[in-house]
């Protein structure tokens, strides 16, 4: 037992610092830019995509390609993975003269997991740490860089077996290193080792960077782009998560949230499927709700196509609802408006499911990226949200992601369906559930506006006991909790705070109920705790999941604590002119929702006007409230970004740039029928619509500009 002390020793020492104790976020005291997007290359025409800043990948010919962005208008950042990137030379012994191939992650079979050639998952031990400051950071602010993206710092769970890892454990724990598929405890440390590593790595490259930084004068700022806990539980991936928004040197995010990400199948009424918009919604959430209390900057990305190779209508469909997902969060507005653009417009893609025929981007997908685009540089942070149920939530934290490999006692959790299980039901509902995160519970703010939170044991463990003290005193002063769980997964025995220290509690869930005079072990059942009320029922949630009936069990214990739901089969938001509107599928007596109004169409590359919108179960739509236009001459919607320099009582200008190889489709509202319109391009082509007052212009999209001049 002395090593498993010495791990909890440990492990309080860094998780008080990190969790739960009331610290405070540093907002952001700088103007970040809004819109964002990566690349590895230097600027070219067909990848001028109108953001506001460009996050430059990789080191190699880093200030050429810094200054090509710079020169064309953009603010340049630098990103690069922390797990894996262009390191080769470290791996091969060309930094300090020793090959660090024994440093890869490396499964059970002792096969080293590779991300590319000559470059696998990395173990960040303290040399690696600092070949990353002294090769990578530092070159980096000296080419001028003050913002430092380190994105996915990933260990795959599976990945506990290399002499550099049970170098680290040695280190960590004092103890023998035990190999993880041995027994729960195994599989638990090793994993909370794996977190640590990579916070510590991030917190000592951002505490370098801003140090030296300070040397020369400058604000270094630094992000963390990460997938969200969600997916990273999944995937069976390891990341530090919410425990880095506590350090004083990580001032934010980005949001990886894609197709590829949320198309990973779920259990729902016991049926396996994609459900890609409620994946990235609760995937959004899951990201939101990690940063907001915090401070801590954020932006969302989405992309229009993903790593594995589709077809350009799956990826069209899937854009568009991952693209929706993000806009029902109108508390951000800062957004990644894609990865990769060279890999969007330049690659071949097929043509259709299992077809061999491929073919680069069509034009109106492109269009349609266009206008989807530039739409989020002028999205308001704030709107009304026709979300109906408000403050339901369910409670995650960060050791979702210590009990997925392997499997043990033949206790499984079928795509996190004890997860699903809860949140699933009530998004199908109409009801915009959020997430809160057990690591965050110290901030004020982060059960603020939460009326009910679910929460279960049966996935995940509190890693610190004051998480407890905190839900305690929520549920005794008015909150209600419902608590789902047999808690009989075999992790809940393992050496944690909660059996160790002085404490000797069965189940973390036994020290919970104590604290709130339960006792140990209460049966199902209501349970009044001075103001609040808690709710307990003896079922795993991933039975409400794999259930065809368990989502009326879910739905029935929430309207015991919060009152009838308003139950409905979409979701929708008003984000000033823009309406945001999903309507899902698999809701029993649920038909189209209809919108009256005049509309433009913002996922329709033509730009329609439409006289009120049907939209039917399963589609997702960006709408334009012509109502809400600006007074006089304006760009309603556009592909590329434009500038006015003219808007004057008889006439409207302005100069249009966008990506070569892209159709401009731009509608623009107008006091009155155009008398003339001219365009410094020669295909053109304009209509105007006279119940709507606007006028539709089409022409190629150049980085050089387009001018429009319209004479009414």
């Amino acid at each position: 037992m002395k090593s498993l002390v010495k791990l909890q020793q440990k492990t309080a020492s860094l998780l008080a610092l990190l969790l739960l104790i009331g610290c405070t976020g540093t907002p952001a005291t700088h103007n970040s830019p809004k819109t964002i997007f990566q690349t590895s290359q230097g600027w070219r025409e067909t990848i001028d995509v109108r953001a506001d800043a460009a996050l430059v990948y990789g080191p190699g010919d880093l200030e050429a390609r810094l200054a090509s962005w710079r020169e064309r208008g953009y603010e340049a950042a630098f990103m690069a993975g922390i797990a894996w990137g262009g390191y080769q030379d470290y791996f091969m012994g060309l930094w300090d003269g020793e090959p660090h191939f024994d440093q890869g992650q490396m499964n059970v079979q002792g096969d080293t997991i590779w991300h590319n050639k000559n470059t696998p998952y990395i173990v960040p031990t303290e040399n690696f740490i600092r070949y990353y400051k002294e090769k990578i950071i530092q070159p980096v602010i000296d080419a001028g860089v003050d913002a430092i993206f380190l994105e996915e710092p990933e260990f795959w769970a599976a990945g506990g077996y290399s002499a550099a890892f049970k170098e680290e454990w040695q280190k960590y724990y004092g103890s023998a290193w035990m190999p993880q598929d041995q027994s729960p405890e195994a599989t638990y440390l090793s994993n909370k080792l794996k977190y640590h590593l990579y916070y510590r790595a991030l917190e000592e490259v951002f505490s370098y960077a801003k140090n030296y930084g300070k040397t020369l004068g400058r604000d270094i700022r630094c992000y963390v782009p990460t997938h969200s806990l969600l997916n990273y539980s999944m995937w069976e991936i390891v990341s530090p998560e919410a425990s880095l928004a506590s350090l004083s040197c990580v001032d934010g995010y980005i949001a990886q949230v894609w197709t590829g990400t949320s198309r990973v199948e779920n259990y729902y009424e016991g049926r396996r499927a994609e459900r890609v918009f409620e994946t990235a919604f609760l995937e959004y959430g899951c990201m939101a709700s990690m940063t907001e209390p915090t401070g801590r900057e954020l932006w969302f990305l989405t992309d229009p196509i993903e790593d594995r190779a589709r077809d350009w209508n799956d990826f069209s469909r899937n854009y568009k609802a991952t693209f929706t997902a993000q806009l029902l969060y109108p508390r951000i507005a800062n957004y990644e408006i894609m990865p990769w653009p060279a890999r969007i417009f330049e690659r071949e893609y097929p043509v259709a499911p299992g077809s061999e025929k491929k073919t680069k981007i069509p034009a109106d997908f492109a269009t349609q990226i266009g206008i989807m685009t530039n739409t989020l540089q002028n999205m308001p942070k704030s709107g009304n949200a026709d979300f109906g149920d408000k403050g339901i939530s369910v409670l995650m934290g960060n050791s979702l992601m210590f009990q997925k490999f392997p499997i043990h006692d033949g206790y499984e959790d079928p795509q996190l369906s004890n997860f699903f299980g809860l949140a699933m039901p009530l998004l199908k509902a109409g009801v915009p559930v959020s997430i809160s995160h057990i690591e965050n519970l110290g901030y004020p703010q982060t059960l603020r506006d939460v009326k009910v939170l679910l929460m279960t044991y049966s996935n995940m463990k509190p890693l610190q006991k004051e998480a407890h003290d905190h839900l305690a005193a929520w549920v005794k002063n008015g909150g209600r909790l419902i608590y789902a769980g047999t808690d009989s997964d075999p992790f809940q025995r393992v050496p944690e705070w909660w059996n160790t220290g002085g404490l000797d509690y069965a189940t973390p869930a036994d020290h919970l109920f104590s604290i709130m005079g339960l006792g140990c072990g209460p049966s199902e059942g209501l349970y009044q705790v001075e103001q609040g009320q808690v709710l307990i029922l003896r079922q795993e949630p991933k039975e409400f999941a794999m259930n065809p009936l368990g989502k009326d069990v879910v739905l029935k214990a929430v309207e015991q604590l919060y009152g009838p739901l308003s139950k409905k089969n979409y979701l929708a938001c008003e984000r000033g002119p823009y309406i945001i509107a999903s309507v899902m599928d698999e809701c029993s007596g649920q038909g189209a929702l209809k919108i009256d109004g005049q509309f433009i169409d913002l996922f329709d590359p033509a730009l329609p006007v439409k006289d009120g919108v049907t939209i039917v179960p399963g589609e997702n739509k960006l709408l334009y409230n012509l109502n809400l236009r600006p007074q006089g001459a304006a760009i309603l919607a556009q592909a590329g970004s434009s500038e006015v320099t003219s808007n004057a009582e008889s006439g409207f200008s302005f100069v249009n740039k966008g990506p070569s190889g892209m159709m401009n489709r731009c509608r623009v509202s107008l006091p009155a029928e155009p008398q003339e319109v001219s365009v410094s391009c020669k295909e053109t082509v304009w209509s105007w619509d006279a119940p709507s007052q606007t006028v539709l212009l089409q022409f190629p999209c150049s980085p050089e500009g387009v001018s429009v001049n319209i004479k009414y």
